[in-house]
């Protein structure tokens, strides 16, 4: 009787919205295709000095930077986020800032040392 094996089973989780990575990345692409089209309205909506073509340019960075999650759950989690920036987008419940926050991170960093921010005229 000491003789049984327990064999593990790997734990099956519950899907949130995509059952398997074909659905997933079908709900992805239809994402991207939603936002691609809204981004010309946005623009000139909340009146920000970028172009189309470059609001164009920073949503296809933001979805490459997550280009590498395979987790489906995960990737269910991060459409259902991005649909919920779209209709906020959409209706208006944002405002300038939080649009130009996307493009934030490809402004100038601030200098560190002291030599650069004293060209700089921080200190």
């Amino acid at each position: 009787m000491a003789g049984h094996v327990v064999k593990s089973v790997p734990r099956q989780v519950k899907p949130i919205l995509s059952v398997d990575t074909a659905e997933a990345r079908r709900r992805v692409l239809n994402l991207y295709k939603a936002w691609y089209r809204q981004i010309p309205y946005i623009c000139s909506e909340y009146y920000i000095p970028v172009s189309a073509q470059q609001g164009r340019e920073k949503l296809r960075e933001l979805f490459n930077k997550n280009k590498y999650v395979s987790d489906i759950r995960a990737i269910d989690m991060l459409v259902i986020k991005g649909q919920m920036e779209l209709v906020e987008a959409m209706n208006a419940w944002k405002q300038k800032t939080h649009i130009m926050a996307y493009f934030q991170d490809t402004a100038n960093k601030k200098p560190t040392d002291f030599l650069s921010k004293f060209f700089a005229g921080q200190e």
